[in-house]
């Protein structure tokens, strides 16, 4: 019979590879550290052997089971059951349930140490932690958005920092692994200290000790805005392709609205956590202006990025389950924005009826769209096709990954000058430009620029584009006629048909153009 694999108190669904496993539990996990979803049929989020004791498979006393991988589900509930609370999780992609592993499985794992099986996250084993990488297993760039408050007052403040102090310790903070910086919230907001500042654990503790009390109102939304904008530059020290987080600390409630700073982080890239502290009490709701304010700052109303602590006495029990959350890379859903996550093709007309200096405005349309993102190899990509009656591919999606090279690439295209067949080129871009990134893991988009009627059809080629992922916006100019631009343009086509008399209309678009991409790629996000 199988092997079981001996996993740790931490190990969750989604840390097991294979679609059924046998596993052995250790004993004496601490209960109140379990982070369980769901009852019976658990978010692949959960603590495998912290489902087992929730579902009666084991007790404390650890043991063997199965685990059973499923698929996702609309809602899981919050159930007490066995001495652990689960929580409600809605949607999640994919589950497990587990039941009783059979005896001698188990027999066969008790040979095998339980200091083999790596945990999944939070500390490693001693031996192979590199002091000064820290724990690289945690990818995160975090800002620490403290209560600086009246509300908090100087002697829960210091205990705030002795919290702050040990979820720094639990990171693993090093070279390699994550970095912390510290905003505190107060009347304004003030960075204490940047990413770069620090990289051992032991300075950011010296660090957050240091942290004096400043007063003044509750300003978060305001402070979050600031640390959005702020904070996360390279300059700063945050480092590409690395997850941005602000934890957000409140305690109590806040005196300014969070909406706003919940839209501008989110379109920043940031994953905002908010971890509240003694929340406001039914007599004290009257004076809470929103009292929605968790759900609207947060990165995702589901849970995941909202913690609670009834106050800050006590609070050592729940810094490890807030690591293993800062930890989970593949959790922050807001990392990706219509910034760093598009391909946009450009579809240029080349014909004759143009001329050489209203091109060089349609390639200055270009290279004005392309600038707004955030070209590079794990971001965002950039390609150009121009076309008469034949096709020219001027550069592709992977041959130019930084955003200086895009556009000097644009800024050397030679006009070509001849008939118009937009229609051919359309599948020639679908075909041969978004062909080879299809199944990546970027929204493509495509942009068609002309100045006139079309020799062929384009409904034809545009509804293939479509169908193949593309998102097409037409620009027309001068003599384009209206039907094909609105027959070329994706659903709703009101807002991705674009037209001007005069190419020096081009350059009021590009606002409208951008803002149209980020509509479209957050619509297909929801």
């Amino acid at each position: 019979s199988l092997a079981s694999t001996a996993i740790t108190c931490f190990t969750r669904g989604l840390d097991l590879r294979k679609g059924t496993e046998d596993v052995l539990c250790p004993a004496n996990c601490p209960l109140w550290q379990f982070y369980v979803f769901g009852d019976g049929v658990y978010a692949s989020l959960s603590s495998v052997c912290g489902a087992a004791i929730h579902s009666g498979v084991i007790t404390n006393t650890g043991g063997a089971v199965r685990v059973q991988t499923l698929p996702g589900q609309e809602h899981y509930p919050a159930v007490n059951a066995n001495g652990i609370q689960s929580q409600a999780l809605s949607k999640w992609a994919s589950s497990f349930s587990v039941a009783a592993g059979t005896k001698n499985t188990a027999l066969e794992a008790v040979g095998r140490s339980v200091s083999t099986a790596r945990p999944s996250t939070g500390k490693r084993p001693k031996k192979t932690l590199d002091k000064k990488a820290g724990n690289k297993d945690c990818k995160a760039d975090i800002a620490f958005l403290i209560d600086g408050s009246y509300n908090i007052g100087q002697r829960r403040f210091n205990l705030q920092k002795n919290f702050v102090g040990k979820v720094a310790v639990m990171l693993g903070i090093g070279t390699e692994g994550p970095h912390v910086g510290v905003v505190q919230a107060s009347e304004y907001p003030k960075i204490e200290f940047y990413l770069k500042n620090f990289t051992a654990t032991k300075e950011v503790l010296f660090a957050i000790k240091e942290l004096g009390f400043r007063g003044g109102n509750s300003n978060t939304g305001k402070a979050l805005k600031y640390t959005a904008q702020k904070f996360f530059s390279l300059e700063n020290g945050a480092r590409k392709g690395i997850p941005k987080i602000i934890v957000v600390f409140l305690d109590g409630w806040p005196s300014d609205d969070l909406e706003e700073a919940g839209i501008m982080a989110r379109e920043f890239g940031v994953n905002v956590f908010i971890v509240s502290v003694a929340k406001p009490t039914t007599e004290e709701l009257g004076m809470v202006q929103d009292i929605g304010f968790v759900d609207k700052a947060v990165c995702r109303n589901n849970g995941f990025f909202s913690y609670q602590m009834p106050s800050w006495f006590g609070t050592t029990k729940y810094v490890k389950p807030l690591v293993q959350k800062l930890c989970s890379h593949e959790q922050m859903l807001c990392s990706k924005t219509c910034y760093n996550s598009v391909n946009i093709g450009f579809l240029i007309d080349g014909s004759s009826s143009i001329g050489e200096s209203n091109f060089r405005l349609m390639l200055e349309f270009v290279s004005n769209v392309a600038k707004a993102f955030e070209i590079s190899d794990i971001g965002s990509k950039v390609a150009a096709v121009q076309f008469t009656y034949s096709q020219r591919t001027e550069f592709g999606f992977t041959d130019h990954l930084t955003k200086e090279k895009v556009l000097s690439a644009i800024r050397s295209i030679q006009y070509m000058s001849g008939g118009t067949a937009t229609g051919d080129a359309i599948s020639f871009t679908t075909r041969n430009v978004f062909g080879p990134v299809k199944d990546g893991p970027n929204k493509n988009f495509l942009i068609v620029l002309t100045d006139g009627q079309s020799y062929d059809d384009v409904r034809g080629p545009a509804a293939a584009a479509q169908k193949a992922g593309i998102t097409v916006f037409s620009v027309g100019v001068a003599w384009a006629p209206l039907d094909d631009l609105k027959d070329m343009a994706s659903e709703p086509r009101e807002s991705h048909t674009f037209f001007t008399r005069e190419f020096t209309g081009l350059e009021q678009m590009v606002p409208d153009i951008i803002r149209g991409i980020c509509k479209d790629f957050l619509d297909s996000k929801q």
